[in-house]
């Protein structure tokens, strides 16, 4: 090769490597490096509910090449489980992952971050959230914690809980002590029954020493890894106070408006994310977990139609109070409302009547 050539060569490599070596620092600069703490509300023993925090940071992080590392800490390992958004609020951590509505004895207005009564199910949530100003209704409301809200899971429709004695009708909800997260507790207490909010790993051990009469979780999959079944046989269905509970990813309002834009879309596409893998994976697991229940002797019973009825009066006569009471209530009330009247009104002939029609090829054991 003669000198000429070579150095013609060598010239081309030494500038492509060049022109990399300055391409990657001019992207990577941009791009600041923070470590950051996300205490969640949930047991690490709920590989699904706790798992959706566990997919979150790890979608950050991939999608930011380990610049933006946020660290998943179990419920009540860095302070109670309970106490999530307070320590978010107040900077304690820059990140918590948790259901909004145990909050709701602040403000009612906190039960719509998740599910209230008789409100929407997982998709018409997502609709409302995503596309039908939830997200932008909600956030206003949160502002005023020093908080903003990222939808990052649903649990989908849930079960009414597990009871040591059979509820047969309305006058057998009287006087039962209920383990019942959120805003359902506020609703079902006017039927009778004595609402106690504790957190997901405290629940079976107040089930088992007969703190509480009855306890809801989740649903099979969840419910048979805390082991209700053990200690209640009756399994209430369905969960008329969540029909689709949506998880949230809080973060600090200060913490959020420092975050460089595109972190900021990294972070909502990963509660999008964890909010399509926990719906999916829920949707997997609960039916096997169901049949296992029944094969062990749980006695599945749908509640009465006087017990339904009842809490539905029950809920209209509360959010009309609220409405009237409350501002934030109400405008978050009729931005979810007006999605639910809609959304049912198509649900009905289109979702319902699919599903109805393979609910019964599956009853007749042709699926």
């Amino acid at each position: 090769m003669d000198r000429r050539s070579f150095i013609k060569k060598a010239g081309l490599a030494t500038g492509a490597a060049a022109a990399a070596t300055l391409a990657a620092p001019a992207i990577a600069q941009s791009m600041p490096e923070l470590k950051w703490r996300m205490a969640s509300s949930f047991p690490k023993s709920l590989d699904t509910i706790y798992g959706g925090a566990e997919v979150f940071t790890k979608y950050v992080s991939e999608a930011t090449d380990g610049r933006f590392s946020i660290q998943p800490f179990p419920g009540g390992e860095l302070f109670p489980a309970l106490q999530v958004a307070d320590k978010v609020q107040d900077g304690t951590v820059e990140m918590g992952h948790t259901a909004s509505y145990y909050y709701w004895g602040k403000d009612p207005t906190f039960g719509f971050g998740t599910s209230v009564p008789f409100g929407l199910n997982c998709r018409l949530q997502n609709a409302w959230w995503f596309a039908g100003g939830g997200k932008e209704a909600l956030n206003e409301f949160y502002a005023d914690y020093n908080i903003v809200g990222i939808a990052a899971g649903n649990t989908g429709g849930q079960m009414g809980g597990w009871f040591r004695t059979e509820i047969k009708s309305l006058a057998d909800m009287n006087g039962v002590k209920m383990r019942i997260g959120g805003f359902g507790g506020l609703i079902i207490s006017k039927v009778g029954v004595v609402p106690q909010q504790i957190a997901g790993g405290e629940i079976y051990p107040a089930l088992e020493k007969g703190t509480v009469d009855a306890a809801e979780w989740v649903g099979p999959y969840d419910d048979q890894k805390l082991g209700f079944n053990k200690v209640a046989p009756y399994y209430m269905y369905p969960g008329w106070w969540e029909g689709g509970s949506m998880l949230h990813v809080f973060v600090g309002k200060d913490k959020w408006e420092a975050l460089p834009r595109s972190y900021q879309a990294i972070v909502e596409a990963a509660g999008a994310y964890s909010n399509d893998w926990m719906m999916a994976k829920y949707d997997v697991l609960n039916p096997k977990a169901l049949r296992e229940l029944v094969a062990g002797g749980a006695q599945l019973r749908p509640f009465p139609q006087d017990v339904m009825e009842a809490c539905f009066q029950a809920a209209a006569d509360t959010y009309a109070e609220l409405t009237a009471s409350n501002a934030s209530f109400k405008k978050v009330y009729e931005s979810m409302a007006a999605v639910r009247g809609e959304g049912y009104l198509w649900w009905q002939l289109s979702e319902n009547g699919f599903d109805s029609f393979m609910m019964g090829q599956q009853r007749k054991k042709l699926l």
